[in-house]
């Protein structure tokens, strides 16, 4: 009962200010054109790396949708340089995370978290802009599938457009990470003791090392990671050691590395995971140890305590938007698999399939089609997120499909 308490207070904290930022996410897609975010992004300078690392914090993309969003942005020729900044900055905060990280975490954690992304975007963009001056010029060619999907031009249409991609297909991509966020940080409160971190706070440059060893190889998305961020500083972890987390979780893993290093090559890879990294820990360490700070920072804390420890009357604006934001998940999670189950059934036997690791979100479904129906002889592909399998009806050899899988930044594992 406890546990469920502690869910349901972490719930009606943030299910406002989830609502919130979600519709700004799709006045965002909806609004906004694709080609004015590539059109600044040519250069190597710092106003190109600037321009990037700005267009991609408000962006609401996690560290798997981000990736073909950056495989558009280089195709339409964003320079090596600006795509590193994109890359860094856009995982790490969205409209949807910096209003959420008020509600459960204050406001200077909302302002600190999307000025540590920009700043080390634009660190880890500079130093591969350095590289990049000395490699052969490349002319960069917009390819069929970067131009971006057709939106609607009425107002009409941008509205519903609007409500679809910021109820649904934002619930679709973050709705069961947001809930495991939560879980998690509802256990966390419960079965954790009030003084665990309190024991190594002495070490806090040795717990960051560690929060980034097992933020990397771990999906976090930006949103997610909030509730058990707060959880823990209530358990005693240092103000610095959560950035850390809020910073290396959504920005690094496994598949973006990857797909850096094949994108941009493999230096600029190594600059893009040590800019994160070094990145976190640097701003870790300067609100650990600037006095002013992690008191402003600790300070905005206590009504996050309360909420978590205090079980008194919810609001009916509260409860009216948790029951909303949990009702639109459901509805998201259960179109996703009865999309999957439709697609099964209608498979037809000429059908080749393909099992690809790495498609989390609607952006890569999306990127996958596009890219797999842009191969000569293919005549329709059909991509179920679900179980991450691609069925390509047509005239083309698996292996050309593989090799455009490849491509665009996935991976085949069987087929």
């Amino acid at each position: 009962m406890e546990y469920v308490e502690a869910f349901l207070q972490l719930l009606h904290t943030m299910s406002p200010y989830l609502l919130l930022g979600f519709f700004i996410a799709g006045v965002l897609h909806a609004w906004v054109p694709t080609r004015y975010y590539s059109r600044y992004l040519s250069g190597s300078d710092w106003r190109s790396v600037l321009s990037a690392a700005a267009f991609g914090v408000p962006l609401p993309l996690c560290s798997c949708g981000v990736l073909p969003t950056a495989v558009s942005l280089r195709s339409n020729g964003a320079s090596r340089a600006a795509t590193t900044s994109f890359l860094i900055a856009t995982p790490q905060t969205g409209v949807d995370s910096i209003v959420a990280t008020y509600s459960m975490m204050g406001l200077p954690f909302s302002i600190l978290r999307p000025v540590a992304a920009l700043v080390t975007a634009v660190f880890g963009g500079l130093a591969v802009g350095q590289h990049e001056r000395h490699l052969p010029a490349e002319a960069a060619t917009p390819s069929a599938e970067s131009e971006g999907e057709a939106r609607p031009t009425t107002w009409q249409g941008k509205l519903v457009e609007t409500l679809r991609y910021g109820f649904f297909e934002m619930m679709q991509t973050m709705g069961r990470w947001l809930i495991l966020g939560l879980i998690v940080a509802a256990l966390i409160t419960v079965l954790v003791p009030d003084d665990f971190f309190q024991t190594y706070a002495r070490y806090p440059l040795l717990n960051m090392l560690l929060i980034v060893a097992i933020a990397i190889p771990m999906y976090l998305c930006a949103t997610g990671s909030i509730p058990i961020a707060a959880a823990l500083m209530l358990k005693g972890l240092t103000p610095g050691c959560a950035l850390v987390l809020l910073m290396a979780g959504p920005a690094a893993s496994f598949a973006s590395i990857l797909i850096v290093s094949r994108m941009l090559g493999k230096r600029s890879a190594l600059i893009y995971l040590a800019s994160i990294t070094l990145g976190a820990i640097g701003f870790g360490l300067v609100v650990d140890y600037w006095p002013w700070l992690q008191h402003t920072v600790s300070n905005a804390m206590p009504h996050c305590h309360g909420m978590m420890h205090h079980h008194g009357a919810t609001s009916w604006l509260n409860w009216l938007c948790s029951i909303a934001l949990l009702a639109m998940i459901v509805v998201a999670v259960v179109a996703k698999y009865r999309k999957s189950l439709i697609l099964k059934r209608n498979k037809t036997n000429t059908m080749k399939t393909f099992k690809v690791k790495g498609m989390m979100c609607v952006h890569c479904q999306a990127n996958v089609e596009k890219g797999v129906a842009s191969l000569p002889g293919v005549q329709q592909v059909k991509v179920d997120l679900a179980q991450g399998l691609v069925y390509v009806e047509g005239d083309v050899a698996p292996q050309t499909v593989t090799d455009k899988i490849t491509e665009l930044g996935y991976q085949v594992v069987e087929s």
